[in-house]
């Protein structure tokens, strides 16, 4: 399934008043439901990056329901009190699919208690290959904010800053190459050519893309 695409990327109909309701209520929730997470290693609120995925998805052509499973997308990964019952009662069938591929949660795992790291990026890698358009656009909207990040930090304080992920470089190098290439090329263009314009980044900083953990860790 493709999307169609304008000059700038998908199309996407003017936001109608329910829809605008729909987005602000999930909006709410989403605030509510990370409440006080901060991005890790830092003090900024976790809520950055929830509304910079969805503002990403708006600005490259999603709709309404893609920007609301955009801001809600690790929910159910993140926040004990949300389940995918919860976000399919409160915003729909699709929201609630889409926050569910986006989740890389293994069987039995909680959030603060989540299982092996490769494991369940392998089986997050796995769903999205097999992913609709509209899945990947809201996936690549989400590692588009995280390359960002990821990129300005090492830019501004060196490679030391990649210790507060449970990945060693390598794998994170790896992992951010992986999802690129699970996203394919049906997507809007300057969104691909962005994420790959911060992976040559990426890779300056970090020399090796493996899946492998190193020796010591």
């Amino acid at each position: 399934m493709r999307l169609p695409r304008g000059p700038r990327g998908y199309l996407s109909a003017p936001m109608k008043p329910p829809d605008r309701a729909r987005l602000a209520e999930a909006f709410r929730f989403a605030l509510d439901a990370h409440a006080e997470q901060t991005r890790k290693g830092s003090e900024v609120p976790y809520a950055s990056h929830l509304l910079q995925v969805a503002g990403l998805v708006l600005e490259h052509g999603g709709d309404a329901t893609l920007a609301a499973a955009g801001v809600l997308h690790d929910a159910v990964e993140d926040c004990a009190a949300i389940d995918l019952a919860t976000l399919h009662a409160h915003f729909g069938e699709e929201v609630a699919r889409i926050v569910e591929l986006c989740t890389d949660l293994l069987p039995g795992d909680r959030p603060g208690a989540k299982g092996d790291w490769l494991s369940r990026k392998q089986g997050y890698l796995l769903r999205l290959r097999d992913a609709d358009a509209r899945t990947r656009l809201v996936a690549a909207c989400d590692k588009l904010h995280n390359l960002r990040c990821v990129v300005a930090d090492l830019r501004a304080d060196g490679v030391e800053t990649l210790a507060r992920f449970r990945a060693t470089p390598a794998q994170t190098r790896w992992y951010f190459e992986a999802a690129r290439e699970a996203l394919c090329d049906d997507l809007p263009g300057r969104l691909v050519d962005e994420l790959d314009r911060l992976l040559d980044a990426l890779q300056a900083f970090v020399p090796e893309a493996t899946a492998e953990p190193s020796p010591e860790r």
